[in-house]
């Protein structure tokens, strides 16, 4: 059976006036939902704000939670719903959990990535642009769901980055381009999901051998005779009329 001890939190780090305390939690199947409320007076800030367990003492974020959780919540009665079975697995004992945040100052704002029908060629290289929002490093990662696929590690936050997707990438629909700041593990974000495609489209990788294969048919039907062909064979003359 799971314990679950409730903290109640205030965050210094947030600034005066500002607060976050959970005042529910639910379990509902393999979910724990968290009800909170975050107070600051100023209603137009935008906060980062994450949960924590006490199975790896709160050092890292969960990442199986959804809901008003991340960047940009905004103050007022918020719930988070956490998985904890993708999480941890059939996992028995004592839990603790624990909000944290802070003010969100975006570390980058993405500039393209703004449409889900994007399409990025394998075996070619991509521009990415985004306005930095302070000088730290980055860690820029491609994902295929949720596995790894490559990393470009500690990249400087000059507002571009060029994408190298290898010729030898699976095509899919379902990639996407994880963020992370050096200076924290805290901050990341993932861009929208984009798919890869083959550099030539596999239709026409079909079609060009298929005309090779007619054209070269075509040449050696022009090269031969029609056996009832007599070629360039004069007609004769008819014959002038005897009176």
């Amino acid at each position: 059976m799971r314990k679950i001890l409730l903290f109640l939190l205030l965050l210094p780090l947030l600034g005066r006036g500002q607060s976050v305390a959970i005042s529910k939690v639910e379990v509902a199947g393999d979910n724990i939902i968290v009800d909170y409320t975050l107070e600051s007076p100023n209603t137009t800030h935008r906060f980062l704000l994450n949960l924590y367990s006490s199975k790896d003492n709160f050092s890292s974020p969960l990442t199986k939670v959804t809901g008003d959780v991340g960047q940009e919540v905004a103050p007022g009665s918020n719930r988070m719903v956490w998985n904890i079975r993708q999480e941890f697995g059939n996992y028995k004992g004592r839990l603790a959990l624990e909000v944290r945040g802070r003010v969100y100052v975006p570390f980058v704002k993405l500039n393209n990535f703004n449409t889900l029908d994007s399409k990025y060629k394998r075996g070619k290289l991509h521009d990415v642009v985004w306005k930095p929002g302070n000088s730290d490093a980055l860690n820029i990662e491609l994902y295929k769901g949720d596995q790894r696929v490559q990393g470009s590690m500690a990249q400087p936050n000059n507002g571009s980055f060029t994408l190298n997707i290898p010729s030898n990438t699976k095509p899919g629909k379902d990639y996407r381009l994880k963020i992370t700041s050096t200076r924290s593990n805290d901050e990341f974000l993932y861009t929208p999901f984009f798919a890869i495609v083959p550099k030539v489209p596999l239709l026409l990788k079909a079609l060009v051998p298929a005309a090779l294969i007619g054209g070269a048919a075509a040449a050696a039907g022009g090269g031969t005779k029609d056996s009832g062909s007599t070629g360039n064979t004069e007609l004769p003359v008819p014959a002038f009329p005897t009176n």
